[in-house]
């Protein structure tokens, strides 16, 4: 047994006595790994007795899990229409030229700021009122 198998097996456990164990499993398997890919799908279709189509049809649904991982670190810049009516599609072209390769940049459509928009997430970290010179500093800061 591989230590991936192990591991995946231990937040099978760990979650398989709970209500709709699946999305609990596939976060917590994409925090361990970065991603959940083609391995972790049959290894959790497994052990919750799914079928792998029943897995991927879960992972490529929901764009938050990933099938390859990025080693970059993630910045969510929110894009939704309250922090587009605050000003956040002006602050875009800044945070492409400050994140360059070496940082992730994803859209997402609401991070629960709306009235302190814009708003950007890095890690469990939440930005909030984002000037470009802020949101440039957050993108500098990533890790």
């Amino acid at each position: 047994m591989s230590g991936k198998e192990q591991k995946i097996g231990e937040i099978i456990v760990e979650h398989s006595a709970k209500e709709g164990p699946l999305l609990p499993i596939l976060h917590d398997v994409q925090a361990e790994f970065g991603c959940v890919d083609a391995e972790a799908e049959m290894l959790i279709a497994a052990g919750l007795n799914l079928s792998r189509a029943d897995i991927h049809g879960v992972v490529s649904f929901y764009h938050d899990f990933h099938q390859q991982a990025d080693p970059r670190p993630e910045v969510q810049i929110c894009r939704a229409e309250a922090c587009k009516a605050r000003g956040v599609e002006a602050l875009i072209p800044a945070a492409e030229a400050a994140a360059g390769d070496r940082v992730k940049l994803s859209t997402v459509y609401c991070l629960g700021l709306c009235s302190v928009g814009p708003a950007a997430r890095l890690g469990n970290d939440m930005h909030a009122r984002l000037t470009a010179e802020g949101l440039t500093k957050v993108i500098e800061n990533a890790r």
